[in-house]
């Protein structure tokens, strides 16, 4: 945790793009929203998938560790906004968008109660494998029951570069989330020629995949 704070107060922050994410726009009707739903963007950094969801009529929620990046992304878009002290960590909020700054692991479900869906970008690849699983148990705690996830991943040979972010196999996918989701995998293709940075280590390969969750009852 204390080197992505120092990456983003270094503003070593390669990971962050300034177009919406693809994935996002082609799947965003398999969440089955509606105006004004609630949708959950973890580890959301400055990303403007959170302007776009907030365009296509739903209200944002978000969670960022770095205080840097929460200003950053309310000035970077010229929306005015308000903080608050709530339950130890502190609310950015303006009309449509609310990121609370702070450790994701200290939410609980009080904080995404009418939640009807989940988009993770670049979350669960974000975290080492000691980390992942106490993502997943976490999230599913968190949200409410039938919520959907869209999930993006990378699947490439961890052995040919370290991460973050962090290969994420189908079968870890499967692992992690099968107990409490029921899940499909929405698409899995090589996308490296997208992906410079894994191109200049040499890689063979990068597999971009996404899935869609929904939360069942046990």
């Amino acid at each position: 945790m204390t080197d992505w704070l120092a990456r983003w107060q270094d503003n070593k922050i390669g990971w962050h793009v300034d177009v919406v994410n693809q994935s996002l726009v082609d799947y965003l009707e398999l969440l089955e929203l509606e105006p004004g739903d609630n949708v959950f963007v973890p580890l959301c950094g400055k990303s403007i998938d959170l302007i776009y969801l907030s365009e296509m009529g739903y209200s944002v929620i978000g969670v960022e560790l770095s205080p840097v990046g929460v200003v950053q992304f309310f000035v970077d878009n010229n929306l005015q906004y308000v903080v608050s002290e709530v339950d130890g960590f502190s609310l950015y909020q303006s009309e449509r968008i609310k990121i609370y700054c702070g450790d994701y692991f200290n939410l609980n479900a009080g904080h995404l109660l009418r939640v009807s869906a989940v988009f993770d970008r670049a979350s669960l690849i974000a975290l080492d494998l000691d980390l992942r699983e106490k993502y997943t148990v976490h999230l599913a705690a968190i949200i409410p029951f039938d919520a959907r996830i869209l999930l993006l991943t990378l699947i490439y040979p961890q052995h040919q570069m370290s991460g973050p972010p962090f290969s994420v196999s189908d079968s870890e996918v499967e692992s992690l989330f099968s107990s409490a989701f029921k899940y499909r995998q929405l698409h899995c293709f090589n996308d490296i020629e997208n992906e410079p940075k894994f191109l200049r280590a040499g890689v063979d390969y990068v597999e971009n995949a996404a899935y869609l969750l929904q939360k069942v009852r046990e």
